[in-house]
């Protein structure tokens, strides 16, 4: 399977040049936090592929303006083609905010996922 993998900066070939042979043959899309809500609704037109994202420590403007048409998979799962993808996204914490999170904080995350994960196997 051939996944595109997306994380804290805007591609100019995909977003200002558009290079479509970049799309060519990806069948999922994994964004992977603190890229513009607007550059992935953006690549939505131009690929059939799912785009999943988690939130990045910066994405504090997804809780009202989420990537349109792309599926949110933050503390979840998502089954595509037999593999099973885990959102978990965030930070480290330095310092107070959302989608940052400390030791104890992203163990308390994972347990929560345990049955999630179990559940699809």
């Amino acid at each position: 399977m051939k996944i595109l993998l997306l994380s804290d900066i805007a591609d100019k070939a995909l977003w200002d040049y558009l290079d479509r042979r970049l799309l060519e043959g990806v069948e999922l899309v994994l964004s992977c936090g603190d890229l513009p809500a607007e550059y992935l609704s953006f690549l939505t037109c131009f690929t059939d592929a799912p785009i999943l994202y988690v939130h990045g420590n910066h994405d504090v403007k997804y809780e009202n303006h989420p990537p349109e048409g792309c599926i949110c998979v933050e503390d979840d799962i998502y089954v595509h083609n037999g593999v099973r993808i885990l959102g978990l996204g965030g930070s480290m914490r330095y310092r107070f905010g959302p989608y940052m999170y400390d030791d104890v904080e992203m163990i308390r995350r994972t347990r929560k996922l345990w049955w999630k994960l179990k559940k699809n196997k």
